[in-house]
């Protein structure tokens, strides 16, 4: 038999116990769900930068997007098209698939990316546009240089060289695209002005040196008299330049190009390349990205942000 004072500290002892139990089985265990993300814990945004093509411009552009994207923890998704508008649709659906927060994208055509890139904002993806715009109202902001200015630039450029007078040859960027339809548009404008200037030549080469050396190569065997080449970026102006070389012509005929990419800048200081209008293709990636994040936070963006130019002579 157990005294009264015994009797007490064991009923204590069982309270004790039963309040120990009733509060372990009412209390929610604290789940990783549960955990409020600090900024060292938060999952980083899975950004896509999906790019036509391998080329200095995009290579340069996607590194200032890679900085971008480490500085701000952004996961940052990389797809390059090789030019193909088939291929981009089906990185633009693999983007969905995946469910990405955002696309930024230059397109190969933008036109024919609309159905996809309307598909993936429906999906609840952002859509930000470099260097090329696409055809669509679900685009959030549009970052690029004023190609139309530049455009215009070279052609000024190209008309005080050649004293306002003599023949020039344009050559095309992809059709279809923004770029090659603003720089065009840009230059013949600037060449209206000049009445003793006749563009003997407007052909499509693609972007693309091979391309370039080849079609200007025709152009030259074509016509005996070329004063001054526009083309609407560097890999086409160093393709015409070699093609010029071939035919021991190059020192007859001013070059000028876009973009400033590192080849351009060499020619420019052997002389070989008479000027080529600046972009920022790094500057682009960049404000590609952070004004992504910035979306992405909530933030409002402009719809159009504008990367300088600068003209760069011999």
């Amino acid at each position: 038999m157990f005294g009264k004072k015994s009797s007490l500290a064991l009923a204590l002892i069982l309270i004790l116990a039963v309040g120990l139990v009733l509060t372990s089985c009412g209390s929610t265990a604290t789940t990783p769900e549960d955990t409020p993300q600090t900024a060292e814990t938060a999952v980083p945004a899975r950004i896509a930068l999906l790019v036509p093509e391998s080329s200095p411009f995009f290579s340069t552009l996607q590194e200032g997007a890679a900085e971008a994207a480490n500085r701000l923890n952004v996961e940052l998704v990389v797809r390059e098209a090789a030019n193909d508008i088939a291929t981009q649709n089906e990185q633009i659906q693999e983007m969905i698939d995946m469910g990405v927060q955002a696309i930024v994208i230059t397109a190969v055509d933008g036109t024919a990316v609309t159905e996809k890139i309307d598909a993936a904002s429906a999906a609840g993806i952002a859509i930000l546009t470099v260097d090329r715009s696409i055809d669509s109202d679900v685009v959030v902001s549009h970052i690029a240089s004023d190609n139309t200015a530049g455009g215009k630039m070279a052609g000024d450029y190209l008309a005080e060289v050649l004293e306002k007078q003599g023949n020039v040859v344009e050559l095309q960027g992809i059709e279809g695209t923004s770029a090659a339809r603003d720089r065009g548009a840009g230059f013949n404008e600037a060449m209206t002005a000049y009445s003793d200037i006749h563009i003997i030549a407007h052909e499509v080469a693609n972007f693309s040196r091979e391309e370039g050396q080849t079609v200007f190569a025709q152009i030259l065997a074509d016509n005996p008299q070329i004063d001054g080449v526009f083309a609407h970026n560097d890999e086409m102006i160093l393709g015409a330049v070699a093609a010029a070389q071939e035919a021991g012509r190059a020192a007859d005929i001013a070059f000028v190009g876009f973009d400033a990419v590192d080849d351009a800048v060499a020619a420019l200081e052997d002389g070989s390349l008479t000027a080529t209008v600046a972009q920022q293709p790094a500057e682009m990636g960049r404000l590609g990205i952070e004004n992504t994040v910035k979306y992405l936070q909530g933030e409002t963006i402009p719809q159009n942000i504008a990367v300088d130019l600068a003209l760069i002579t011999r």
